[in-house]
């Protein structure tokens, strides 16, 4: 049985040619896979992985991602696994710790966690790449939204409405995804946030491109290729920030 079991998470990790080598011969991907087979052979009451794809490379991942998927559902014992990645988390994880100086600053299911950080480390964890204090100017309940200046500028964005005095400080996140660039300066948007900027870099990463675009503050935007291509995008450029005013996430009161 004991064999039957290893040869089975030998072929389920893909590392059954492996059998044979010694621990040298084989690279640190091969090795953290390796380390991972071991530690479910014994059939385990309670499992810790502690970053255990990280030297993995994206693809190899994936495969690894799915077949813990599925051996968890079949076995249903604990695992924790600690992990920097939000794909492993929304992946594996039925509920999430964030552990901040050894102090826990949020507990839930994936989504809870993700979808509304109350703290600006759990934003970042979320993909939060742009997040701003502001100040609330105005609110406009028959609407459901309020107004909020970002701190040190003059830019104005509506907002959802939270219950916040004006006045009130508070960090607006915003995904670098959920951002649009135009120009020239569009016309019949629905949209509510519309604001000039300016291109101050820009870095290709596969195949997206990160945009820095300055207004005051400075927000990353991705796009891709073509969309930098058709817009003739570049350093200098005068361009238009279009946001959705729900893809302005309310942080907290600060």
């Amino acid at each position: 049985n004991r064999k039957r079991r290893s040869n089975a998470i030998l072929e389920s990790f893909r590392i059954a040619h492996l059998r044979s080598r010694r621990p040298g011969e084989i690279s640190g991907g091969e090795r953290q896979r390796v380390a991972l087979a071991r530690a479910l052979v014994i059939d385990p009451q309670i499992l810790l992985l502690d970053e255990p794809l990280a030297a993995l490379d994206a693809a190899t991942k994936s495969r690894i991602v799915d077949d813990l998927r599925a051996w968890n559902q079949e076995h249903r014992i604990p695992v924790v696994y600690v992990t920097h990645s939000r794909e492993e988390v929304f992946a594996l994880g039925e509920q999430v710790i964030v552990l901040e100086d050894g102090r826990q600053i949020a507990q839930g299911t994936p989504h809870q966690v993700m979808s509304a950080p109350r703290s600006e480390t759990v934003a970042q964890l979320a993909g939060f790449e742009n997040i701003f204090d502001a100040t609330v100017t105005s609110a406009h309940e028959e609407r459901g939204t309020m107004t909020c200046k970002l701190a040190g500028t003059d830019v104005e964005l509506e907002t959802p409405l939270v219950r916040a005095d004006v006045d009130s400080a508070l960090r607006v996140g915003i995904r670098a995804g959920d951002i649009l660039l135009a120009s020239p300066k569009p016309s019949g948007l629905s949209a509510r946030n519309l604001i000039a900027g300016r291109i101050v870099a820009l870095v290709q990463r596969d195949v997206i491109v990160v945009a820095k675009v300055n207004c005051g503050v400075e927000m990353e935007v991705h796009l891709t290729l073509a969309a930098r291509d058709s817009l003739q995008l570049q350093i200098g450029r005068d361009v238009w920030w279009v946001i959705k005013t729900h893809s302005c996430h309310l942080i907290g009161i600060v």
